[in-house]
């Protein structure tokens, strides 16, 4: 409130007619300027008290939701919307006192529309005194994200598929050659030589395996991953997938040491993908290290986000090829798929987390994993009239 205000209101019973009318028009004045600011904002707001009856709306939250009809306050905010759907939201989350940010809903009159719900309590001296729902227009952020993944999803394709040709090509042209080596010695000759001919069908077989895995992989890569949620100790998973390795690791002279933090949150993620993508920095690192070394694995909790560190102690990575290593059928291995890395980021992020990686020559690498934590905890907003 106006200090100016407030000490009048202290001083109300002294005041004469004209200085009792010149607060009403000081006050009248803050709430025209009040209503026009909430009224100009693009985005829409509805306030209710504490027991859900909706108070104040502004012009824009009209616009946005479908209301059924004009005479919509002091009445239950989810007796007020017509659609089912976002009905339902409000009386659920309203009704439990939960924190919402960001839920999506899809309107179809007069125009296909995406809005964004968010709900905050308004809190004063400590207890809930009523609600605040943010209404945003993400049509057109929707439509250009929509846009944004096709035309990356589009070059990542383009890609993967000139990988994958370039792939085939080696194995392809060795069974060819084999080919003909096994009918020149069943051709014209009396006496085949099985001996020759198994040779021949080995290799075979073996560049056989090998396309069937290009491909593989290559499907692994293109397709979307059905990720199943779940809350899940990140420790354990490591714990697990080590235990797992265990004798993997000590045949390649690996020496493991697991930096777990204590107490780390519960985190949101599909287990077997995780295991998939540790899997693939952990033999990476197996691959840097051929004499054998030290891998160490760390948790902590940063902010929002529970890390994963996967550290190795073997050749590093030159500065060189540093922005090529999560690309598509990029590799420095002999034996290499190339998708490895590629595998590794596409799993962080169908999890909405990020990957980052730091080495040096000589020195090691260490991968990065970052996943958000469920934010359970509800965010209080102080009502603007606290304190007075």
């Amino acid at each position: 409130m106006n200090k100016f205000i407030q000490k009048t209101l202290e001083k109300l019973e002294k005041l004469d007619i004209g200085a009792i009318r010149a607060l009403f028009s000081q006050l009248a004045a803050e709430n025209d300027l009040l209503a026009m600011v909430l009224h100009s904002m693009t985005d829409g707001v509805l306030v209710t008290d504490s027991n859900c009856d909706l108070i104040l709306y502004n012009k824009s939250a009209e616009r946005l939701l479908p209301f059924t009809d004009q005479d919509i306050l002091e009445k239950k905010i989810w007796t007020v919307v017509s659609d089912a759907e976002i009905s339902g939201f409000f009386r659920e989350k309203l009704s439990a006192q939960e924190n919402v940010t960001d839920k999506t809903f899809t309107l179809g009159n007069p125009m296909t529309r995406t809005i964004a719900l968010s709900i905050m309590p308004l809190v004063k001296q400590g207890k809930i005194r009523g609600n605040l729902v943010h209404i945003e227009d993400v049509t057109e952020k929707k439509s250009n994200e929509a846009r944004l993944r096709r035309a990356e999803s589009l070059a990542a394709l383009t890609t993967l598929a000139a990988g994958v040709a370039h792939e085939i090509k080696n194995p392809l042209g060795s069974i060819a050659i084999h080919l003909q080596l096994a009918q020149k010695e069943m051709n014209g000759k009396k006496s085949i030589k099985p001996e020759s001919l198994s040779r021949y069908l080995t290799v075979i077989n073996e560049e056989v395996d090998r396309l069937n895995r290009i491909i593989v992989d290559f499907l692994f890569a293109v397709r979307p991953m059905n990720v199943q949620l779940e809350e899940r100790d990140v420790n354990t998973v490591i714990r697990d997938l080590v235990t797992f390795l265990k004798f993997e690791l000590e045949n390649a002279k690996v020496a493991t040491e697991l930096r777990l933090a204590d107490d780390l949150p519960r985190i949101l993620i599909d287990e077997k993908y995780v295991k998939q993508a540790l899997l693939n920095l952990i033999q990476n690192s197996m691959s840097a290290m051929p004499g054998g070394g030290t891998l160490t694995i760390a948790t902590r909790r940063k902010g929002p986000d529970v890390l994963i560190a996967v550290t190795d102690s073997g050749s590093g990575i030159p500065d060189s090829i540093m922005e090529k290593i999560f690309e598509p059928y990029f590799t420095t291995k002999e034996f290499g798929s190339g998708l490895g890395l590629t595998l590794v980021y596409k799993i962080v992020k169908e999890h909405m987390g990020e990957v980052s990686v730091t080495s040096r020559e000589g020195k090691g690498t260490t991968f990065t994993l970052s996943f958000g934590v469920p934010q359970k905890e509800t965010r209080m907003i102080p009502d603007a009239r606290e304190g007075e």
